[in-house]
């Protein structure tokens, strides 16, 4: 009976081992390969007039869309890899947060590549400016996640070193990223039902969902929720002044994250380059303050 009542939780709690982890990299990497293989020779058979489809989308309409598949995969590994590095490091947790977002504008990029206007009258239309944006973007963030996880990597250390002080702390956030494991795994279902949905009830050949934002939107509202209950659990473990601004912090940064998936073209942009910026000054400020007033 009692094998019985823990099979669940036993299951869940295997689901972030090492061993599990280096697992679904390797089926990650094989499903990222073949999805990409297979949407070119989608976009081959579309070209040849060999299949026809209705559906009138730029990821269908030329070899560099095709990389936008294999990035979906990716993230999903991402995504992954946040929740397993919960339990370890603030800092690293909301570090994979900023690769995210990161890889989510790269893929952008791809995607915008199949569709660019090569003429002088660049920054008159519409989307060029916005790959534009994307382009420099890209740039920012990865500058700023190098000094965000350079910055972090101290604290990680110290952090690790006090890990007995703070067994509990880390036993309540394995829980939470135990729980987070089936509530990626319903939402990851729904986005795929919905998209799946919005395919075939597209009579018009246009799809209503954006495939940019498709399952992030709502994975980042979950991060905020997150983010909240680590720093109320946070309090019965410190009391530091400048810890509780520097989670509080983080919590400000998750939500521009999420803000910048309702608009669209510089706001986008501007908003993910702030929150990722804001999370690094509030470490910066957090690790001066640590190191000249505790």
């Amino acid at each position: 009976m009692s094998s019985t009542r823990f099979r669940l939780p036993d299951l869940l709690t295997k689901a972030l081992s090492n061993a599990t982890r280096m697992r679904f990299e390797r089926v990650i990497l094989i499903i990222a390969i073949a999805s990409f293989i297979i949407h070119l020779a989608v976009i081959y058979l579309l070209k040849v007039g060999l299949i026809t489809v209705d559906i009138d989308s730029e990821l269908l309409k030329s070899p560099i869309a095709a990389i936008y598949t294999p990035f979906s995969f990716i993230l999903i590994y991402e995504v992954y890899l946040l929740i397993f590095y919960l339990p370890r490091s603030i800092t690293t947790y909301i570090g994979k947060q900023y690769e995210i977002i990161t890889l989510i504008v790269i893929r952008r990029l791809f995607k915008d590549l199949s569709s660019l206007k090569l003429s002088s009258e660049w920054f008159q239309i519409k989307g060029d400016l916005e790959f534009t944006y994307d382009l420099i973007a890209s740039l920012l963030l990865f500058y700023l996640i190098y000094l965000f996880h350079l910055k972090s990597k101290k604290e990680a250390v110290e952090e690790s070193e006090t890990r007995l002080d703070i067994s509990q702390f880390i036993a309540m956030k394995r829980g939470i990223a135990v729980l987070l494991v089936p509530v990626l795994l319903v939402m990851a279902s729904v986005t795929l039902f919905s998209w799946s949905y919005d395919i075939l009830q597209s009579s018009d050949g246009i799809l209503r969902l954006n495939v940019n934002d498709l399952f992030f939107d709502q994975f980042f509202t979950i991060l905020i929720l997150v983010d909240v209950i680590l720093l109320l659990l946070s309090f019965f473990y410190t009391d530091s002044f400048h810890k509780i601004i520097r989670n509080s912090g983080f919590i400000i940064s998750t939500i521009l994250i999420r803000m910048s998936f309702g608009v669209t073209g510089l706001m986008n942009t501007v908003l993910i380059v702030t929150a990722v910026l804001f999370g690094l000054l509030i470490l910066l400020i957090h690790n001066q303050y640590e190191k000249h007033l505790e």
